[in-house]
């Protein structure tokens, strides 16, 4: 399946989207529409304005060379690392503060209320600390025992 655009980069790095019509739309942002249970699915191109330019219904329809454009871009714009194991936790009130091993390697968080751990489902949890940085953890029940023993006592 083609898509009913051409995407490309300008000299300095924006994202530029030529719809159909022939118009071009400069600094377009890639946005997931389920960026957790679905993430190669539903993607949104957005104008400079917040105006959606194109629908993504799957990100593998795309030609291989716009594919990896919008994934560059969703990278660009979305930063959540993935814990995969919690190594130390300061104390078991909050604020408490986490040493935790990512995805993108070892980091220090610290949680602010445990209101700020959030389960989107069965194994799935969103934890935001106080700096604004989101974590997730994809599978709970997949991580060491030392790690789901320290976040449950926060659950």
């Amino acid at each position: 399946m083609s898509a009913d655009f051409t995407l490309e980069r300008d000299a300095f790095g924006r994202l530029i989207l030529t719809d159909a019509a022939g118009r071009a739309h400069t600094g377009v942002a890639a946005v997931r529409a389920f960026p957790i249970h679905a993430p190669e699915e539903g993607i949104s191109l957005l104008d400079a304005d917040g105006h959606e330019c194109a629908w993504i219904a799957r990100l593998a329809d795309l030609p291989p060379a716009a594919r990896v454009l919008v994934t560059e871009a969703l990278e660009q714009r979305e930063f959540m690392p993935t814990i995969q194991r919690v190594l130390a936790v300061s104390s078991f009130a909050t604020p408490s503060h986490w040493h935790v091993q990512t995805d993108r390697g070892e980091t220090w968080l610290t949680l602010k209320g445990e209101e700020d751990i959030r389960r989107l489902g069965a194994d799935l949890l969103i934890i935001s600390d106080a700096h604004g940085v989101q974590y997730l953890i994809r599978k709970l029940q997949d991580m060491d025992r030392q790690s789901r023993k320290l976040l449950d006592r926060f659950l």
